[in-house]
């Protein structure tokens, strides 16, 4: 499967997958304990600091970011909709927020890295019967999962405009669809071959 994972190395590249992912769920969980839509504010600003100083290749990946504005928009005018226009906004924000964080996480993080690190946080499981080592690997999986979706979707995008001169939109989701079943099955067929082996 393809990656965001930038190949140019950036400073946050040197931080260890474990203290990126303790920051990360830090973070996450402390955007649910604020209320203030201002220190929100200040609290997004500094996740896009962040994934700004990580330079000019992981600005080109803030594409996959649109979308997620949009849904963001859409929170916020929804709630004002229905005259609670702060808890809209404050919601976006941490959505917002968490999503840039992980998106840098991403971008700066071999997969190996994260399924180690994974693997590491759930071995205790082990003790108690729990195959930590799977749960682990479908985490990971999952997340590779979410970030091959995009990349086969700007793919897909990018080959259309250069067809028709705009936007696929609605148009890629059955090729899309088409394509992560593939993968999809692929991956399947190379875990069922290694799970065979052990």
């Amino acid at each position: 499967m393809r990656s965001l994972y930038l190949d140019r190395r950036t400073w946050l590249h040197d931080v260890p997958a474990w203290i990126k992912l303790a920051v990360l769920s830090t973070f996450g969980t402390g955007l649910v304990l604020i209320a203030s839509p201002r220190l929100l504010s200040l609290t997004c600003a500094l996740a896009v600091a962040v994934f700004w100083s990580l330079g000019p290749q992981a600005w080109r990946r803030s594409r996959a970011m649109v979308g997620l504005a949009i849904a963001c928009s859409l929170i916020v005018g929804t709630h004002a909709l229905l005259g609670t226009p702060m808890l809209g906004l404050t919601s976006a924000l941490r959505i917002l927020t968490t999503a840039v964080l992980a998106l840098v996480l991403t971008l700066t993080t071999r997969f190996e890295d994260l399924l180690e690190t994974l693997e590491t946080v759930l071995r205790p499981l082990n003790h108690v019967g729990v195959p930590a080592e799977r749960i682990a690997l479908g985490l990971g999986l999952t997340l590779r999962f979410a970030e091959n979706f995009y990349v086969q979707w700007q793919r897909l995008d990018d080959a259309y405009v250069l067809r028709s001169g705009s936007h696929g939109g609605i148009c890629l989701l059955a090729p899309l669809a088409i394509r992560t079943l593939q993968t999809a099955e692929r991956v399947a067929d190379a875990l069922m071959a290694r799970l065979g082996r052990e």
